[in-house]
């Protein structure tokens, strides 16, 4: 029976969807105030004639690209927003959140991803960060997975990127290249579901020369995503598929390309899971330091009634901090 499991971790909320004895999916929340559900007022910035499209400024300064607007409003207005995307870190630059005019909406936070997967028909447990159960289950394996943009599977391996315009993954391996498209199709189809992949994302296969060899991939393509809600488009004559369906939220492989606040949030993890008896010292590099929020600090201390210290050393990369206890 599948069963989400869900850890309240200090900066970050994380679950997994847990099913056979595997995860078949997870979801990361970092806890943004401006996420999808949340409904906010704003102020209309700009607004281009003749268009139902504008530019929203929240209380905080932060945009929002609005989408559908009524045909009566012009800049300067105050309006009510549902958010549906939140704002999306990049390489360079920032995308903006969006939103859509929810004036008989009452004003709400968004909810949080416990009240999100509780809302749900699969039932949800929640357990301690000191427990075992998403070690269990191969959490660190999806983190890797997610840090390094790569799954293996037989006979080859996905590399998942994520740029401005999509999610890209290709497809290498080895053997004949019809046989490889085929054993990526699984291995696909779960990195979606276990690394939250939506929007648009590009498979680029092994360019296949023959029709019925890309007839095979589509078709199995088309049965591997049977329960995956979104549109996809056949295999072209280069092996290229692209699949669109709705983002509501960065995936694990976006949010763990910033490496130092991703840093930040693993070393808090390892952290609290430590058993030995003493004083926490937190070993990392000065960039994940500086990640990590005074309240964070403070929160760690209070959960684990432990002394905090800290070291750091720039020759670290930002994911391998490490803790251990010490001498008081």
């Amino acid at each position: 029976m599948a069963e989400w499991l869900y850890e309240a971790g200090i900066g970050e909320e994380r679950a997994i969807l847990v099913e056979g004895g595997a995860i078949v999916a997870a979801r990361v929340c970092w806890g943004e105030p401006i996420r999808a559900g949340a409904v906010v007022e704003a102020r209309l910035a700009s607004k281009p004639a003749s268009v139902q499209r504008g530019l929203a400024v929240l209380a905080d300064g932060s945009e929002v690209l609005v989408d559908a607007l009524p045909r009566g409003a012009n800049e300067g207005d105050r309006i009510r927003l549902r958010i549906v995307r939140p704002a999306l870190a990049e390489q360079g630059r920032t995308k903006r959140a969006q939103g859509r005019v929810a004036e008989d909406a009452a004003l709400r936070p968004a909810p949080s991803l416990r009240e999100e997967l509780a809302a749900g028909d699969v039932p949800l447990r929640e357990v301690r960060v000191a427990d075992p159960e998403f070690m269990a289950q191969g959490w660190d394996e999806l983190v890797e997975q997610a840090l390094g943009g790569e799954v293996w599977f037989a006979g080859g391996s996905l590399t998942i990127t994520p740029t401005p315009a999509m999610t890209l993954i290709d497809i290498d391996g080895h053997g004949p290249v019809a046989t490889l498209a085929l054993a990526a199709v699984p291995a696909v189809a779960a990195a979606l579901r276990r690394l939250d992949l939506g929007g648009s994302v590009g498979i680029d296969f092994p360019t296949l020369a023959g029709r019925r060899d890309r007839q095979a991939v589509d078709a199995a393509l088309g049965e591997a995503l049977a329960r995956w809600r979104g549109e996809r488009t056949a295999m072209n004559g280069f092996g290229f598929v692209q699949l669109v369906s709705r983002l509501e939220r960065p995936s694990l492989v976006g949010r763990y390309a910033r490496r130092s606040a991703a840093g930040a949030r693993i070393l808090l993890r390892h952290a609290e899971r430590v058993a030995e008896p003493g004083a926490l010292e937190l070993t990392a590099h000065p960039a994940v330091r500086r990640a990590v929020r005074p309240e964070w600090e403070a929160e760690l201390a209070r959960r684990t009634g432990r002394a905090i210290r800290w070291r750091e050393d720039p020759r670290l990369a930002p994911t391998a901090g490490f803790a251990q206890a010490v001498a008081p």
